[in-house]
């Protein structure tokens, strides 16, 4: 449905009787449920195949709205001035009179608040006036979606409704940052660097290596797509398409051909799928720089190249990739 004032008004609806509503956020596509429902948090669980356990990232309309649900203090305050709304998720202290369904949270004593700018999703926030709880609207480990089509094509009737806003801007989940006593850390890189963020609250500490899974987004095996990649590739061999970034003749897709990490983050999930199609042997993948948005890329490469599959597809086609952005 397009992301009408009328198709608004039923997204919300469908949201306050307990249905799913996928809906474009400045990032990617996400899936929500009224996050004090319980009964509709565990259809999104259903409908993604996602192991219960695992936090989701509840949206809200307004930064008082997000802090009615989670703590924040004034280091949380100072963020969402700056970043809200945003690609930031924080993680805060969740609010015992909050009326969060427990799935959301994972049964911890945290919860993650994002206040997104898309204006489709924050006019939907307005609307259905109440916390969605809202992870990307894939499949369990897959690709993120963004665009209104991925959701139809991988959770199909699944959904109840899909909001139609065109492609995500940004194109890479929301970074998430959790606010406890101690230095902040940063628990998955995205939209805001962590550049930014250093400089406007100190220094980010970083989860150990596998540790468990916190928050959206911190699983090994994460974002991937059917075909295995090879990363840090410098040209493809026969048996490969090749993503690549900058100045490359032999790329079949290309993120950026003048280097603009902006860019390649938006056209990243988008391409994946299109070179995921051609049933390669391989994904090779040129480097990536690793500042700033690039950073986020980088994250999301590494993931999927630990999630997906072997493949014993034919040689891929020899097609041209016109750029999704």
């Amino acid at each position: 449905m397009l992301a009408t004032t009328a198709g608004i008004r039923q997204a919300a609806a469908y949201l306050r009787s307990g249905r799913l509503v996928a809906f474009p956020t400045e990032t990617v596509y996400g899936l929500g449920a009224d996050a004090t429902n319980p009964a509709a948090v565990s259809r999104v669980f259903q409908a993604k195949k996602r192991p219960v356990g695992h936090p989701l990232i509840i949206h809200a309309a307004t930064t008082a709205a997000a802090f009615a649900v989670g703590g924040g203090g004034p280091r949380a305050a100072r963020l969402a001035e700056q970043f809200w709304p945003g690609p930031l998720t924080l993680v805060l202290p969740l609010r015992p009179d909050a009326g969060i369904a427990e799935a959301v949270t994972g049964g911890r004593h945290t919860v993650a608040l994002r206040v997104p700018r898309h204006p489709v999703a924050a006019a939907l926030l307005r609307e259905a006036a109440m916390p969605v709880a809202a992870p990307s609207a894939n499949p369990h480990g897959r690709l993120s979606p963004t665009r209104a089509q991925h959701v139809r094509d991988e959770l199909g009737s699944a959904v109840d409704l899909v909001l139609d806003g065109g492609p995500a801007d940004i194109g890479v989940e929301s970074t998430v940052l959790e606010l406890g006593a101690g230095q902040p850390m940063l628990l998955r890189a995205g939209g805001i660097s962590a550049e930014e963020l250093a400089a406007l609250i100190g220094p980010l500490a970083e989860p150990a290596a596998h540790e468990p899974a916190r928050a959206p987004g911190m699983l090994r095996k994460h974002y991937a797509p059917n075909t295995p990649l090879r990363l840090n590739a410098d040209a493809p061999s026969p048996d490969e398409v090749y993503l690549g970034f900058g100045a490359s003749r032999r790329a079949t897709c290309n993120l950026s051909p003048t280097g603009d990490l902006e860019e390649a983050a938006r056209n990243l999930f988008t391409m994946l799928r299109r070179l995921d199609s051609a049933r390669a042997h391989r994904i090779a993948v040129a480097p990536i720089p690793d500042h700033h948005l690039g950073k986020a890329i980088n994250d999301r490469l590494r993931r999927a190249e630990r999630g997906a599959a072997p493949s014993d597809g034919p040689p891929p086609a020899q097609t041209v990739c016109e750029r999704p952005s």
